[in-house]
């Protein structure tokens, strides 16, 4: 029907640029006119056979596209199987080797639904029950021989997940975009420095941050929604220095900072929102220290200030908007105006605060 429409379109064009008026009538066929009239005979017969063969290569060619996704996808769904088979094992060596057997699969998996797939298997082995060390009981070395075989297995999960964040989004192997679900995950460490969540929706709800350092630093979160809310931050350290917070929206909702070293230093808020709204500050240290606003809006309503270290030193506010709307307790350091500092963005505090208040 296209080549007909197509060919159509080209004779009224030929038509109109001969400026004909008509077809002039023949009483009598010559020889050259019939064999012209043999020869467009001929003409559309073949170019009929060569529409119909072309449809006929078409669907042969997608029914051997079908063929090769059904074949490709019967593989992916065999070593996928042995994949998983091999996290359950006893051995750490062959649950490590499941580990990187799935990661491989995702980067090889012949649609996106399938690599999704290979990545919700890795977030739900570190949902998967954990007893951290602290928990472990005293002077039982065979517990924390299996503890340090777990942790060694469930932090190379957290490496490659992270390695394939750094990648650009439009590398093939990159899993920018993709979900990530660590809802609950007790994190004793890990690094996801310099990863890149885009694009997707990911989930730290729940989680509790203790002991040893998690690391986001210099992450970039963008065009997406990440959630910390309900977060425990009870030991260790928890490190967003330089991280980038340029659109979307990361949740700190009802998060609770009891006991870990969070740092924010050097954040860049430069762009969407980022809510601590009802979080509670209550032991350890947070710090803005150095950290920009320059767009974002970052809103800490009703969250409460009681035992805590916040700090807002040497920060730099230069537009979008700070919110302490019903926050209650001592008021943060940092947030009084230096001098000659120039405070465009929009920062509202409670009436209790106002004596610190620009």
């Amino acid at each position: 029907m296209a080549a007909l429409a197509v060919a159509a379109g080209a004779f009224l064009v030929g038509w109109d640029l001969l400026g004909a008026q008509g077809l002039r009538p023949e009483r009598q066929l010559t020889s050259r006119t019939l064999f012209d009239l043999v020869k467009l005979s001929f003409g559309v017969v073949a170019g009929a056979g060569a529409l119909v063969a072309l449809v006929v290569a078409y669907r042969r060619q997608r029914v051997d596209e079908d063929g090769a996704l059904r074949d490709a996808t019967r593989l992916h769904t065999e070593r996928f199987t042995t994949a998983v088979s091999q996290l359950g094992k006893d051995s750490a060596a062959v649950r490590l080797g499941g580990v990187h057997a799935l990661a491989g699969l995702a980067d090889d998996a012949p649609t996106t639904a399938l690599r999704q797939t290979c990545i919700d298997v890795l977030c739900a082995y570190l949902r998967l029950p954990y007893t951290a060390r602290a928990d472990l009981p005293a002077g039982d070395a065979a517990a924390l021989h299996a503890y340090l075989a777990l942790r060694e297995v469930r932090h190379t999960v957290i490496r490659l997940i992270r390695d394939h964040l750094r990648l650009p989004a439009d590398h093939p192997h990159s899993w920018q975009g993709h979900d990530l679900d660590f809802t609950g995950v007790v994190f004793d460490g890990g690094d996801f420095s310099k990863a890149t969540f885009s694009g997707a929706r990911v989930n730290f709800r729940d989680t509790t941050f203790t002991d040893s350092r998690v690391d986001f630093h210099g992450a970039t979160f963008t065009d997406s929604t990440v959630s910390f809310s309900n977060a425990t931050f009870s030991g260790g350290q928890v490190n967003f220095v330089d991280a980038k917070f340029s659109g979307g929206r990361v949740f700190f909702t009802r998060a609770q900072f009891s006991g870990s070293a969070v740092s924010f230093s050097l954040a860049k808020f430069s762009g969407g929102e980022v809510y601590f709204s009802l979080a509670k500050f209550s032991g350890g240290q947070v710090s803005f220290e150095d950290a920009t606003f320059s767009g974002a809006v970052v809103t800490f309503d009703r969250a409460e200030f009681f035992d805590h270290r916040v700090t807002f030193d040497q920060a730099e506010f230069s537009g979008g908007a700070l919110l302490f709307f019903h926050a209650r307790g001592t008021a943060p350091s940092g947030l009084e105006p230096r001098p000659g500092q120039i405070l465009s963005a929009r920062l509202d505090l409670p009436a209790a605060w106002h004596s610190n208040a620009p």
